[in-house]
């Protein structure tokens, strides 16, 4: 377990990754000090907190009773980023790290065995980093979309080759039954699992070249009820805001992690 620096979703639930293909799962938090963190999440998104199983410096956080997040105190330890970053469910979690190396993609960590599964940290050929998970998932994965991230968007400098990327890895619009759909939608292309958007994949036009000041990154994005009053609450409590409109604000951490809150009408 002290292989791998971030809190994976295995947990005694009973939906598996054999049931649910391709779609985020889960999302973890690396930081400095847990104490603030939980502080500051706490104020932010009303998290409560529990102790995970793999030790002092992981907690796991709930949303009315539901776990949604893992956080995990390494980053100075393990010296790797502050950051947020999603988990998807893979069947195989070896299988879809042999395609991430195939495909020009790299391993950071794993895959390793977290009972009641294994996972792996990756990073696609641009440098964003996610994660894949085989195995169990917490508790029910309806109630986890229902009081976790509307969805993730990864932003990066070409939204179509990363489309083909991350299909190619994680079996996107493929036959596999229950395999998330590819849409393209003006600028974006949009994964939906039944129906619901769950990632986004944004480059600018599509058309466009890619374009060499972005760097690539998954952005994880949290549904609120009011966005003004939380990017307020992350000022006072230490964070900064880096942009706000109406819907949607993109907030940093005291650690630094960027993570974005949004209302139900961004989605």
């Amino acid at each position: 377990m002290n292989d791998h620096p971030t809190t994976a979703p295995g947990s005694a639930g009973v939906v598996s990754t054999h049931s649910v293909f391709g779609a985020p799962c889960w999302v973890s938090l690396t930081s400095r000090d847990l104490e603030a963190t939980q502080d500051f999440y706490g104020a932010v998104l009303g998290w409560r907190w529990r102790q995970a199983q793999l030790g002092e410096r992981f907690r796991i956080a709930l949303a009315d009773d539901v776990p949604v997040a893992g956080i995990a105190a390494v980053a100075t330890m393990w010296q790797v980023a502050v950051a947020w970053t999603p988990y998807f469910a893979v069947p195989s979690a070896d299988d879809a790290a042999a395609r991430v190396r195939e495909r020009g993609g790299t391993t950071a960590v794993g895959p390793i065995s977290l009972p009641p599964g294994r996972a792996a940290l990756l990073a696609d050929p641009d440098g964003a980093t996610f994660g894949v998970w085989e195995g169990r998932l917490i508790g029910n994965w309806e109630s986890w979309r229902r009081a976790a991230p509307a969805f993730v968007r990864l932003r990066t400098r070409d939204a179509f080759a990363s489309a083909i990327f991350y299909g190619q890895i994680l079996d996107w619009a493929s036959d596999v039954p229950g395999s998330c759909e590819v849409h393209y939608e003006g600028d974006e292309v949009v994964l939906r699992s039944n129906g619901d958007v769950v990632a986004r994949i944004v480059s600018g036009a599509l058309e466009a070249a890619p374009d060499p000041r972005v760097r690539p990154h998954w952005q994880v994005h949290f549904t609120v009820s009011d966005v003004a009053a939380c990017a307020r609450t992350a000022e006072h409590h230490g964070g900064s805001v880096l942009d706000l409109t109406a819907d949607e604000a993109v907030l940093r951490d005291p650690d630094g992690a960027q993570f974005t809150v949004t209302s139900g009408s961004r989605r």
